[in-house]
């Protein structure tokens, strides 16, 4: 670097008459401008130095606890207490902002209750009162000590800056040196002794955790910023959110379910035809970004969207024409396969994924062809060379297709794979995450939760023992459960990421926070066994018997979790009179899991219980 640097520290740079500042990077000043750039491609630009500091959406956001991507205000500490906060002004922000730390976090139960009316405010001298009023009587910031100083000793302006820095760098002997001065002060303006070593006294105490206000709110602004935008343009501002963090696959996790769940917002899949490299927004909903996948660069990905440009790829051979599929790479199109981004082309997924190396072969062909600058007789190069026949696999069944999908996106995007299973779950007692979360409100309770295995993060305990933190998810959430050793050793085998269990928990609310601890696991499809009847699957082309006989040889009738059942087809046409129903005969195979793959058949219009 060519600016010049030194090794001395702050104390020793100041003593050798330099000026020392710090520069703090944020991130969230790129997820702002992010949020601010496709609000005015949107045509509705924003000067956040004009945005209202009043605004009731962004403080109801606060006080709901909702604050995924919100500055400073993310953790499960932090939303407890803006939950017994409830902010109703900026300064609210900023003082917690300075007190949630360690030291005058013991602060924030008073400053909340006191606001809300719950307990009496604690005066501490008519002269001073004034100066604690926008923080409930509360020392809070370094500023405020300054302006004690002056008004209780008679400081000047010099002198209280002195103060506060011997505050602000722990420095004893200067704080030692300081007290006789604010004594003799305090009492030349008429304050007794008692009462001036009591403020004195908090001020030392302060001296422990002071904070800077200005520090402070800058910080605070920052959060509010965060909070208007996601309050009151939240597809643009999780989109800008989700692009800065778009290689973290966990946080885009986290944000797709804040969005999805508190939000109500829809996210597009991804789609070689919808999709840009980042994520972007369309209307109201927010369009899955490509460069977001597993594996996938976002420079590949521009290659595929700058080639695209404003006309739509019409078929995989048009998009091999248009794309070097070379450039892009084999890993990045198996991706792309996998999550779907080629449904529009071409919705087997199988075939597409065993099509990719005819497909990458026959695009490096017309791309050599047109750099050779060859021309054929009949258009332009690369063009005339014939389309190669792609292989015709039968397509993924809908859970193979969501594994897949999970392995590419890191999370359950179009689906899940408890949606068929709920039916029957439900009937058999078994809760939903948002029900039992609703119900542990009322108090604790043991109840049987469902779903997907995400992740097993095992610990030993102080004690020796083993325990282990369960990732799970259902469609209506996805929550974490701690299962003890005894429980661990017996059912590790089932706990294994990608399985479907029905877990007997505990559970307790904390904070607002939903604990829970597993008791009992077992495998869903023992839960679900025999809960379905019988099917009747509805068809709308002659062309779905044969798909539907096909699929039902291929499943086997020791399915996991399959009962024998009676089958129906009830067809369904113009040419008949009306519905005309046929029994299969001989009862077949049936678990939520063969529903769902009925479901798939190409004609099969829906598959009812009964």
């Amino acid at each position: 670097s060519d600016m010049p640097a030194t090794q001395f520290n702050m104390k020793w740079v100041e003593a050798a008459g330099l000026v020392k500042f710090d520069f703090l990077g944020l991130k969230t000043l790129t997820m702002i401008r992010n949020a601010l750039d496709l609000l005015e491609a949107k045509g509705t630009p924003v000067d956040l130095d004009r945005i209202p500091l009043d605004d009731e959406r962004a403080y109801a956001l606060y006080a709901s606890g909702k604050t995924t991507a919100v500055f400073q205000v993310e953790s499960s500490g932090m939303i407890d207490a803006l939950r017994r906060m409830r902010p109703t002004t900026v300064e609210d922000i900023i003082a917690l902002v300075a007190l949630y730390r360690p030291g005058p976090m013991e602060n924030i139960p008073q400053y909340c209750d006191v606001k809300n009316g719950r307990a009496p405010r604690q005066k501490l001298h008519p002269s001073i009162d004034h100066i604690l009023d926008e923080t409930q009587g509360i020392i809070v910031y370094q500023e405020q000590v300054m302006e004690i100083a002056r008004e209780m000793a008679g400081y000047s302006l010099g002198g209280a800056d002195l103060l506060r820095r011997a505050m602000g760098k722990k420095i004893q002997a200067e704080m030692d040196a300081q007290r006789p001065l604010f004594l003799e002060g305090a009492a030349a303006n008429g304050v007794g002794k008692e009462k001036a070593l009591e403020v004195w006294n908090l001020l030392d105490k302060f001296a422990n955790y002071g904070f800077n206000k200005s520090h402070a709110a800058a910080y605070g602004l920052v959060s509010y910023q965060t909070a208007w935008l996601k309050a009151n343009h939240p597809v643009e501002y999780m989109a800008g959110v989700m692009n800065c963090d778009i290689h973290l696959t966990d946080k885009l996790a986290a944000y797709a379910e804040d969005v999805r769940r508190n939000l109500r917002v829809e996210i597009v899949p991804p789609c070689v035809n919808r999709s840009s490299a980042l994520f972007a927004t369309d209307g109201e909903r927010i369009v899955y970004g490509l460069g977001a996948l597993k594996n996938v660069g976002v420079e590949a990905m521009r290659l595929i969207e700058h080639a695209r440009g404003e006309r739509p790829f019409a078929t995989l051979f048009d998009l091999a024409r248009r794309v070097d599929l070379k450039r892009v790479g084999k890993r990045p199109l198996e991706m792309l396969a996998r999550a779907g981004g080629f449904d529009q082309l071409d919705g087997n997924r199988a075939r597409v994924m065993a099509s990719l190396d005819a497909l990458t072969a026959y695009s490096a062909a017309v791309h050599a062809d047109r750099a050779s600058a060859q021309v054929s007789l009949f258009g332009e190069a690369g063009e005339d060379l014939p389309e190669p026949r792609l292989p015709s696999p039968p397509d993924w069944l809908p859970a193979e297709r969501l594994a897949e999908e999970h392995a590419a996106v890191g999370f359950y995007l179009s689906g899940h794979p408890l949606d068929d299973y709920m039916g029957p779950l439900t009937r058999r007692g078994v809760l939903t995450y948002a029900t039992l979360e609703a119900r542990a409100q009322e108090g604790p309770l043991v109840a049987k939760v469902a779903g997907s295995v995400s992740h097993r993060q095992e610990r030993i305990s102080s004690k020796g023992n083993r325990f282990a933190f369960l990732g799970l998810s259902d469609p209506t959430g996805v929550f974490e459960a701690m299962v003890f050793s005894e429980v661990l050793e017996e059912h590790r085998a089932v706990l294994e990421p990608g399985a479907k269990v029905v877990a007997t928990v505990e559970a307790t609310m904390e904070s607002d926070q939903l604990k829970l601890l597993v008791r009992d696991v077992r495998p869903v499809e023992g839960a679900t066994k025999g809960a379905v009847s019988g099917l009747r699957i509805f068809v709308d082309a002659p062309g779905a018997l044969e798909g539907v006989s096909s699929l039902l040889e291929r499943l086997s009738s020791d399915a996991p979790g399959a009962a024998r059942a009676d089958l129906a087809l009830v067809l369904m046409s113009d040419d008949l009179p009306g519905e005309v129903e046929v029994s299969l005969g001989e009862p077949y195979p049936v678990s939520p899991d063969i529903k769902s793959a009925l479901r798939s058949v190409p004609g099969v219009v829906m598959v009812e219980e009964g």
